[in-house]
């Protein structure tokens, strides 16, 4: 596997690797400079769309990411140039992040929407509806708030209370970065598919072999999936992962129409 490693791949891995190491032992603030924050967000910098790519939440998601390019990335670097895989990268990557923002600045303007309807008209069950939709962010004692303000409802100090509560949710859903290179990483494993339908490759678990399309494929409905399901206690980029899918199949689909583009 090393020995057929190409530029761009080996490069791509370098940049990672070395950015996970200074990140995590020498300049722990790249992680608050370089990831990805709501634009709304006083940490956001127009620049992290380009650097939140190379920033990783942990050793596993590095790891995850860069196997993943080491597999798929020698193989479309050979058959694209090492100049349309860096670009399939680099576009899959920034793009990834500029339409999860868009979907981030949806999200906290719904849950906005919601705080001033409760604010405007403070009620429990609004109370419980929004909390039970954002549950990942509350620690367990939140429901026996809920159960005391639910059998004191006119109560002024637990109607302050839950609107600081609420409005503390706003701040930590406008302020939660995102890292990774998996946008680009997607983009990547659609463009293999694309290129390479019926390769054949091995699973790890369950160990059997599945064709690239195939593979690719559940990853997009999985995707799917968990987009629209919208789980508050997963703290997977999901839209980021589409975003990579669609911006990628759809450069790749535009280079494979102009036969002059393949050399």
């Amino acid at each position: 596997m090393f020995r057929n490693i190409t530029p761009v791949v080996q490069n791509l891995l370098l940049i990672n690797i070395v950015l996970f190491l200074v990140s995590g032992f020498v300049l722990p603030q790249l992680n608050e400079w370089f990831a990805l924050y709501y634009i709304g967000s006083q940490y956001f910098k127009p620049f992290q769309f380009l650097t939140y790519m190379f920033m990783h939440a942990d050793f596993w998601h590095l790891f995850s990411n860069m196997f993943g390019l080491l597999i798929f990335g020698p193989l479309l670097e050979q058959f694209l140039g090492p100049k349309k895989l860096l670009t399939l990268w680099m576009i899959c990557g920034v793009g990834s992040g500029v339409l999860y923002s868009g979907y981030n600045i949806y999200r906290v303007n719904q849950l906005e929407s919601k705080v001033e309807t409760f604010v405007n008209n403070p009620d429990p069950e609004v109370f419980n509806r929004i909390v039970l939709d954002n549950r990942g962010f509350f620690q367990r004692s939140v429901f026996d708030f809920v159960d005391e303000y639910s059998r004191n409802p006119g109560d002024p100090a637990k109607i302050n209370q839950a609107k600081q509560t609420l409005n503390a949710i706003i701040d930590i859903q406008s302020n939660i970065p995102m890292v990774g290179a998996s946008g680009a990483l997607f983009g990547i494993l659609i463009a293999f598919a694309m290129l390479f339908p019926n390769t054949q490759l091995f699973l790890l678990f369950p160990p059997m072999p599945v064709k690239a399309k195939y593979l690719v494929l559940f990853y997009g409905l999985y995707t799917i999936y968990n987009v629209l399901v919208n789980n508050p206690l997963d703290n997977v980029a999901h839209f980021a992962h589409l975003s990579g899918l669609i911006i990628g199949g759809a450069l790749v689909y535009k280079w494979k129409k102009d036969r002059n583009s393949f050399y």
